[in-house]
């Protein structure tokens, strides 16, 4: 049998609120370097190296983390065609899509496998996971919509289940799908050894998949192939046409597909999966340090055990505690009992309630030019460090309610400020009045580093108006 052509589709939704305070809503969690130096993103396809076949992925993104996203594939060296979805509609009509896209370039080759991969699960073992791909394969090939089920090692109530038929080579016929359990439910199914957590991962070909949603959920399909028939080009995205994709129904595949289907296959998948739901899951991750202490930044401790800490940039230091999680950021500290560690999610939402902007974004942003970080604020103003990548350069604009001082720290910038251009080099500086049109760029081979301070009345970043940008905001 010849090797398919197979096609990731990487889903980067998601929000990981009981990550925070490192996870925010413009850096959820699948951008975090959690266990290694690379993101969770960056490691979902970072594992396919050495699959045979491989072709160019397909990453599914938010609009808002599109440069993100292209920027986390730019730092592994890794060409992905990004899709952007103008609205959430889960992950049936997101697959969708990126099956269109997928026939679309293949023409009148065979149908791609789409390798269907969360963007923000951990798998320990890549050689299982490269294996239990290679089992599922020829089934996909058939015909059959392949899901991976992950072999449980305790009785888990927040996974939802999949239980076992007869089996196949490399697997077994796909009985049915099981909602999350109670603990005594969850033990029966362990003991049982007919059931696995359901992974959200899938491989099938795309043709497959779409004929199956045509049978079971065709509003999505006919309102997923209009979006996609209108898309447009944007430098390297691909942008759907936003009102017939908010016309699509919300649904998972789980829901619209999978649980319909008698062409469902489970192949069984025993890797060192976990999807990092919460802090306390990273005490399972890899080797605990000293007195199973999971650690990871400047952290000191004395008399501690059981805990997770971890610390982005500031000494986390602790005595005499035991079962805590405590992660510190720039601009938040979380301290949590580490049975409590699921009831995050609920701290964030009063801290959204609230309108506090530390659920929001980290205290780096990340723009499509480089990235911002606030330093100091107070009434009337504050003070920023602001990084503009080789050859970058913000939009042109203006502010109504602000003025900007800039002191360039490390490398050269080129100013517009009205109708004049600077060329400043380190320890300069100049003065950006209220109202006055002006653009930042970097024409150097090295990272440009300016300290911005704003006085005004107002100081939101929605007071932004933008002439010219090459970034299409």
């Amino acid at each position: 049998m010849n090797t398919p052509v197979i096609r990731p589709v990487v889903l980067c939704g998601g929000a990981g609120t009981r990550l925070w305070p490192l996870s925010r809503t413009h850096y959820p969690k699948q951008f975090l370097r959690l266990v290694d130096d690379f993101s969770l993103l960056q490691n979902t396809l970072r594992r396919l190296d050495g699959l045979e076949g491989l072709g160019v992925a397909i990453a599914v993104a938010n609009e808002h983390h599109r440069f993100l996203v292209a920027e986390q594939f730019l730092e592994i060296g890794l060409k992905v065609e990004i899709v952007l979805e103008p609205a959430a509609r889960n992950t049936a009509p997101a697959v969708a899509a990126a099956a269109m896209q997928a026939l679309r370039e293949a023409g009148e080759k065979t149908s791609p496998l789409l390798l269907v991969l969360p963007s923000d699960h951990l798998i320990a073992d890549v050689t299982a996971f490269r294996n239990a791909v290679a089992d599922a394969i020829p089934h996909a090939q058939a015909g059959a919509l392949v899901t991976f089920g992950v072999v449980p090692d305790r009785p888990e109530t927040g996974y939802g289940y999949i239980r076992r038929g007869d089996p196949l080579a490399g697997g077994h016929v796909l009985d049915r799908f099981v909602e999350k359990p109670d603990f005594a439910t969850a033990q029966s199914y362990l003991q049982s050894g007919d059931y696995f957590w359901n992974s959200g991962m899938f491989l099938f070909r795309a043709d497959v998949y779409l004929d199956s949603l045509e049978h079971f959920a065709p509003d999505i399909r006919t309102c997923v192939a209009a979006a996609v028939a209108s898309s447009r080009r944007d430098l390297d995205f691909l942008r759907l046409d936003p009102v017939a994709f908010a016309a699509s129904p919300a649904n998972s595949i789980d829901y619209a597909v999978m649980e319909k289907t008698d062409r469902g296959v489970v192949v069984p998948l025993d890797a060192g999966w976990n999807d990092i739901g919460a802090w306390d899951a990273l005490a399972t991750v890899g080797q605990p340090g000293t007195n199973n202490n999971t650690q990871r930044g400047d952290v000191h401790c004395v008399d501690t055990r059981d805990c997770v800490l971890f610390s982005e940039g500031r000494l986390l230091a602790t005595v005499g505690v035991k079962e805590l999680i405590v992660i510190a950021t720039p601009d938040a500290v979380l301290v949590a009992d580490r049975t409590k560690a699921q009831e995050v999610k609920t701290l964030v939402d009063e801290l959204k309630r609230a309108s506090r902007s530390e659920t929001e974004f980290l205290h780096i942003v990340h723009r499509p030019w480089g990235s911002y970080e606030g330093v100091a604020h107070g009434p009337r103003y504050q003070v920023k460090r602001i990084l503009v990548k080789p050859g970058a350069s913000l939009s042109l604009q203006k502010h109504h309610h602000r003025a900007e001082h800039w002191v360039v720290v490390k490398g050269t910038a080129m100013v517009v400020r009205g109708d004049e251009t600077l060329l400043l080099s380190e320890n300069q500086s100049t003065y950006i009045p209220l109202g006055v049109v002006h653009r930042l760029e970097n024409p150097g081979k090295i990272d440009l580093e300016i300290v911005e301070v704003q006085s005004g009345s107002y100081l939101g970043e929605d007071d932004i108006i933008r002439l010219e940008d090459s970034y299409g905001r």
